[in-house]
Order: C-alpha cells, then sequence, then structure tokens
C-alpha cells in the first residue's frame, strides 16, 4: 500500500515546480503587455498620467482583495519605514521606466532591465559582503557589454535614454534587494499593498500639474489595462516564486525579451537590428550562467 504514496509524491512535487514555472511566464507575458501597452498611450499621455493610473489600480484592487479577509490587519507590518522606503523605489524605478520606454523600444528596454540580476551580483559582493566567484564577475561583465551593444551610439536607441534605463536597472536591483531582506518577515501580499499605495500618494503629488483628462474611451481603456496588467504579473510573479523554487523559476523570466521583442513588432513594427540582437542575446546567456551558478553555489 506504501508505493502508490511514494509515486505521488514525486508527481504531486512536479506538478507544483510546474504550475511554479507556469506562472512564471504568464507573469513576463502580462508584464511585458503592460510595457508595451504603456509605450502605445504615452504617445499621447505624459508619463505621470500613465504613472498615477498604475498604481491607483494596484492600490485599489489589492485592498479589495485583502480587505475582506484580513480587515484591518492587512496593515499589519514590523517595519513601516521598509514598506516606505521599498514603495519610493518602486513608484521611482516606474517613473523612470515610461520615460524610457516613451523614447526606445520595448524590447531593447526589457533586454537592459534583465541585467538586474548581474546588479544583484555587485550588490551582493560590496553592499551584503558575499563571496563572488570569478566566473559570476565575468558573467557581470558580459551582461554590461551586451547592454553597451544595445544602447551603443549609433544604434536604435538615443543613448542618453539608454544610460536612463540603466539607472531603472540599479534603482531596479536596490529595490529587490530591500524586497529580498524584508520577505524575511513580511507578507508578500501587505508588501503589494503597501507599495501600491506609496505609489499612489507619490504619483498624486506628481500629477496636480500634469493632469489632462484622457480625451476618449481607448485612452481610458489603455491605462487600466496598463494599471491591470502590471498588478497581475506581480501576483503572479509572487505565485510562481511560492509554487517552485527560485532556482527554477529564475531562467523563465528572461521569456519577457522574447514576449516583449514579439508585442515591438507588433504593436509597432519594430524589428531589434543584428547588434541590438547580439547584445539581448548576451544579457540573457550571462544573467542565466550567472543564476546557475548562484543556486548551484547554495545547494
Amino acid at each position: 500500500m506504501t508505493q502508490p504514496t511514494q509515486l505521488s509524491a514525486p508527481l504531486s512535487q512536479a506538478h507544483w515546480v510546474g504550475s511554479g514555472i507556469v506562472f512564471a511566464v504568464l507573469a513576463m507575458a502580462s508584464l511585458s503587455f503592460s510595457d508595451a501597452t504603456s509605450k502605445w498611450v504615452l504617445l499621447s499621455v505624459s508619463p505621470v498620467m500613465v504613472l498615477w493610473f498604475r498604481y491607483a489600480v494596484q492600490a485599489l484592487g489589492t485592498t479589495l482583495v485583502l480587505a475582506p479577509l484580513r480587515g484591518r490587519a492587512m496593515w499589519r507590518t514590523h517595519s513601516l519605514r521598509w514598506q516606505l522606503l521599498r514603495g519610493l523605489l518602486m513608484v521611482s524605478c516606474s517613473l523612470l521606466a515610461f520615460y524610457c520606454l516613451q523614447r526606445m523600444p520595448v524590447a531593447e528596454f526589457t533586454a537592459t532591465v534583465m541585467l538586474t540580476p548581474l546588479v544583484l551580483t555587485v550588490l551582493a559582493r560590496f553592499v551584503m559582503k558575499e563571496k563572488v566567484s570569478p566566473l559570476r564577475w565575468l558573467m557581470v561583465v558580459g551582461g554590461l557589454v551586451g547592454a553597451l551593444l544595445v544602447i551603443r551610439p549609433g544604434g536604435q536607441v538615443d543613448s542618453t535614454v539608454g544610460w536612463m534605463a540603466l539607472t531603472v536597472v540599479v534603482t531596479y536591483a536596490v529595490f529587490q534587494a530591500v524586497t529580498s531582506h524584508m520577505t524575511r518577515t513580511e507578507d508578500p501580499a501587505v508588501m503589494q499593498l503597501y507599495t501600491g499605495w506609496v505609489g499612489w500618494a507619490v504619483s498624486t503629488l506628481l500629477v496636480f500639474n500634469a493632469w489632462v483628462t484622457p480625451q476618449s474611451l481607448n485612452e481610458w481603456l489603455l491605462l487600466l489595462l496598463v494599471g491591470l496588467a502590471a498588478t497581475l504579473g506581480q501576483y503572479l510573479l509572487i505565485v510562481a516564486f511560492s509554487k517552485a523554487p527560485a532556482s527554477v523559476v529564475s531562467p523563465f523570466l528572461y521569456t519577457a525579451v522574447g514576449f516583449s521583442t514579439l508585442l515591438g513588432w507588433w504593436l509597432f513594427d519594430h524589428i531589434p537590428d543584428a547588434w541590438a540582437f547580439t547584445g539581448m542575446a548576451l544579457v540573457v546567456l550571462c544573467g542565466l550562467v550567472s543564476s546557475r551558478i548562484k543556486f548551484a553555489s547554495q545547494a
């Protein structure tokens, strides 16, 4: 009678891991769709307006989901200062990202943001004093070379905007480091709630002098889609990491580059040139190898 139990355990574990991968890919598809939709609506709406709608949807949506389940307990946190810092980092990252998307193709932007795990390696060494192997340093250099190929002078991306995209990477890497620290004591759903409301509060202050009422139903729908897709993507990513180990989920985050390239071609008729493709591939390769080395050393 024990044999079915022995067989069902690995099958059950494989099911959970498989669902984690599916959720990760769906999260990347949703976030890529949010970026592409943002670029589309930014043709007629200011970045600050898009920012406000993006966080208004997250704040309201998260509250409506958590309030019936937890009541006032949904605001319970071990460190309000860390929650505020995380929210400020995320809204800063989002605003910079919208300015970048307004001026550069979606695929190239997404590939540049994929440098984030490599920048986290630098933070791990110099801020958290972790040991970093020579091979991982080589991957950091390789990823940077790949990013420079994407934003090179004379390419399809304005180098000034390219450097702004690198600022997004650094900001997002610090955000990820803060998130990693907070997950030791904080509920991910509560973190999502605070991020939404901090982002909404900051964007509300910024939008006062930039508010222009959308002139068409199409603009209203696109702004709503940006918020819904971004919020759904973040939620799916949390679910993915809850169902499968980070070592399994992380490689599938790079599917975002493929989704963004496809959406950039479909919506904007843009295809990266050969050098940009080479740089994007190098960033993805170095990120994958670095992740594999990291998780292998932790095993």
